[in-house]
């Protein structure tokens, strides 16, 4: 789907660490500011034990999972809206993102330094989020010169309700907070889409830990949980040097071994890909058989039609209708005729709303 999270997060907290860890592109981590300059992409498969599971029952010959795009942002410092450091580079890359997954070091290490000389998580996340926002108040400011003589003449009902909607956001900026915080309604957002604003983006705060601390938590991850409230943002915990280890063992039961001894069921990174995939409002359908199992991605509250559109336009030009086999009843049944002879197939119509987990044959005509 094109759908990308951007890694950020002020130099040296984890972040190609963590980038490392998600993808096989292997992003340069070292000790020192600014190791990132070029933004790294990574095709990161989506973990999904449901797709295990149909691999089991079917045994297909191909097995393709969902996947997401991560970027490996360069690191951001004071004064990048005004273009100090890699400012102009950071800003423009993570404006072509969809949303952010915001890396926060809240671990003690005197081996690691830190750019701004002490660890305090909520003060580098306001210096990130001090940037981004003066950067949107800058594009909101420039919009709103535009169209105040077009409003102002009363004649141009548009402009004037979009000058309302940009002066709300000129407020909440002005405030220090992020412009996700302002509500509007899908025609209002219409309206202001085309700035593509930094801080209306959804937000992933993941706190790096030590390993010892992933249960827990500290003092550092309370401070950082005090600061987001209200911010309709999620927070995980991560343990980035943990994750690398673990990324480094070759074989499943190591890694599984590695992951019982820290007490944990899977490894951190999974629990992120999951967590951005939800923060992106994304699901899964599922087609299946002998040739293969696929998991397909789509936007949560997507019709039959446009989910058939996910696998090929002309599914969705043509679409006739939908054959559905809930993802219970499959690997409860086993195949898909014990499913058709048990009735467990429905047959739905352009206005079925796709279910996260449905296994779909769609039929259609072009």
């Amino acid at each position: 789907m094109g759908l990308q999270c951007g890694i950020v997060g002020l130099p040296n907290v984890g972040k190609s660490t963590l980038f490392n860890c998600l993808s096989n592109a292997r992003a340069q981590a070292a000790n020192f500011p600014f190791c990132t300059i070029e933004p790294n992409v990574g095709v990161i498969n989506v973990p999904d034990d449901r797709l295990i599971e149909l691999e089991a029952i079917d045994q297909p010959e191909k097995v393709v999972p969902a996947t997401m795009e991560f970027v490996d942002i360069a690191g951001l410092v004071k004064g990048a809206s005004k273009g100090e450091g890699l400012g102009n580079k950071f800003l423009a890359n993570i404006r072509e993102t969809n949303a952010i997954i915001h890396i926060l070091r809240c671990f003690e290490d005197d081996n690691v330094t830190h750019v701004d000389g002490s660890i305090n998580p909520v003060r580098d996340k306001e210096t990130i989020d001090t940037e981004l926002q003066l950067k949107d108040l800058e594009t909101v400011e420039t919009r709103i010169d535009k169209i105040a003589k077009k409003a102002k003449t009363g004649a141009d009902k548009q402009a004037i309700k979009t000058l309302e909607i940009l002066e709300r956001y000129k407020s909440t900026l002005e405030k220090g907070q992020a412009g996700r915080v302002v509500e509007l309604t899908d025609n209002e957002r219409e309206l202001v889409n085309d700035l593509h604003l930094l801080t209306t983006k959804p937000v992933l705060y993941v706190c790096n830990v030590k390993d010892n601390e992933l249960k827990t938590g500290n003092k550092h991850v309370e401070a950082v949980k005090e600061a987001i409230k209200g911010e309709n943002a999620e927070l995980i915990l991560i343990a980035a040097a943990a994750e690398a280890d673990i990324a480094e063992l070759e074989s499943y039961e190591e890694r599984k071994m590695f992951l019982e001894d820290m007490g944990l069921e899977e490894p951190g990174v999974n629990k992120l890909i999951k967590a951005a995939y939800k923060l992106l409002d994304l699901q899964t359908f599922f087609t299946t058989g002998k040739d293969e199992a696929r998991a397909w991605t789509f936007k949560k509250n997507t019709k039959a039609p446009q989910a058939a559109g996910v696998i090929h336009t002309d599914f969705e030009r043509g679409f006739i209708k939908a054959e559905v086999i809930k993802y219970a009843e499959y690997t409860k049944l086993r195949s898909e005729q014990a499913c058709r002879e048990a009735g467990r197939i429905a047959i739905e119509g352009k206005e079925y709303v796709v279910q996260d987990g449905d296994i779909i044959h769609f039929r259609f005509n072009v």
